[in-house]
């Protein structure tokens, strides 16, 4: 039977059909995008046909990464490299994709590329991997919540068995208790895979807590997710305990690369870091001292489909400078990168292109060194980010290159 398009369109615009509805009404979802487009490009006097050329198959994507969709956005894509990694996981010249809309990022994150690379490459290191969940329990006393929290550690091995029947790849190691007054929070730590594995933490605690709820019936979970996890918002103790990926990297950069490639020297930029960076950083009670990490955490993330929001915590971030025997030690501290190669936007069709590129896509073999590898380029690129704006201050290069940028837009 043909579907009558325009009848459709009209009853969404008499207000007959919701625009979540029309999903139901059509058994094609990519007739239901179309639908909800043409109907809101009539109510507002407007055309939308950028925003439905899309390679996107909606019949795969609705309802699994999105709903109401009426197509898709597009946005500038980018590589920096090649970027030399010398990693546990990543190991080579890497091209890494950046999608922004920033101009001169890409150039100056490429500028901090090349000299790293030219300089022997940069180490990376992962110190600790776990992504989290913390549910709130309520106590009837604080002498309740006290023994709530030993009977859980002597309860692990049974609450770690609940939670792993939900999962393949998700092993919870750790159960971190907080106690305040008669609440008391079990912040649930799981290596995840490939995964980013922030749904998978929540169906595995979910599950758990099940079990909690059952066999200590004094406690009452309150929810799931008590913001001890913490989740999409700036948190200290994703800064002490971490969260996903703790990873850090490190680079020697020559004086004389510095000089040639930079344009400054290795005390300059130091002296940058630590009055912008720290005193700077300090002095605004902003706990994370850094340059931009941000602007390249989310074009990578932006590219590579991962959980844009997740930019808030992974972007928690420490930049550290010395002078070494003439050269210039840079160093960035990210304890909580929550990156994945499976799972949430990475299948789509340009993302899981952009992570091929990086040879990430997809599991590993064992699950969890694709993860880890891109946790180790992401982290590599984000130091050349910053080497490169802190050189781009110590030469007072930034209004000008961002003025450049502009004026390509007139």
């Amino acid at each position: 039977m043909s579907i009558d398009i325009e009848k459709l369109v009209e009853e969404v615009i008499s207000g007959k059909i919701s625009l979540h509805k029309v999903s139901k009404i059509v058994d094609s979802k990519n007739v239901a995008v179309l639908v909800r487009r043409k109907a809101l490009e009539r109510m507002l006097g407007v055309s939308l046909s950028a925003i439905g050329s899309t390679i996107i198959d909606f019949e795969e994507v609705e309802g699994r990464n999105i709903e109401n969709a009426i197509g898709a956005t597009q946005i500038p894509l980018a590589v920096v490299g090649p970027l030399k990694v010398l990693g546990d996981y990543a190991r080579g010249e890497f091209f890494v994709p950046m999608a922004t809309t920033e101009g001169a990022l890409v150039a100056g994150v490429n500028r901090g590329v090349k000299a790293v690379t030219e300089s022997g490459g940069v180490r990376t290191k992962i110190v600790r991997d776990g992504m989290t969940r913390a549910p709130l329990f309520k106590l009837p006393s604080v002498v309740d919540a006290v023994e709530f929290v030993e009977w859980v550690r002597n309860r692990f091995e049974d609450i770690k068995k609940v939670a792993e029947s939900t999962t393949r790849h998700g092993k919870l190691i750790e159960i971190q208790p907080f106690v305040m007054g008669n609440m008391v929070w079990l912040r649930f730590v799981y290596t995840t895979g490939d995964a980013m594995g922030m749904n998978m933490a929540t169906i595995a605690t979910e599950k758990a807590c099940e079990f909690i709820e059952k066999e200590f019936p004094k406690a009452r979970l309150i929810a799931v997710s008590g913001n001890m996890c913490t989740d999409k918002k700036p948190a200290g103790i994703n800064a002490l305990l971490g969260r996903g990926k703790t990873v850090i990297a490190e680079a020697v950069v020559k004086r004389d690369i510095v000089e040639r490639v930079l344009h400054t020297t290795p005390e300059l930029i130091h002296e940058v870091n630590l009055r912008k960076n720290w005193a700077g950083s300090i002095h605004a009670l902003s706990f994370p001292c850094n340059a931009h990490v941000a602007n390249i955490i989310a074009a990578i993330f932006i590219a590579t489909g991962q959980d844009v929001a997740q930019v808030v915590e992974s972007s928690i971030a420490w930049t550290w400078t010395e002078v070494v025997d003439g050269d210039l030690y840079i160093s960035v501290t990210l304890p909580s990168l929550e990156v994945g190669t499976v799972g949430g936007g990475t299948w789509l069709p340009t993302q899981s292109e952009a992570l091929k590129i990086m040879g990430v896509y997809g599991s590993g073999d064992p699950p969890g060194t694709n993860a880890k590898k891109f946790a180790e380029i992401v982290a590599a690129t984000v130091l050349a980010g910053e080497l490169n704006l802190l050189a781009a201050l110590a030469t007072r290069e930034l209004g000008k290159a961002h003025e450049k940028a502009r004026r390509g837009q007139l």
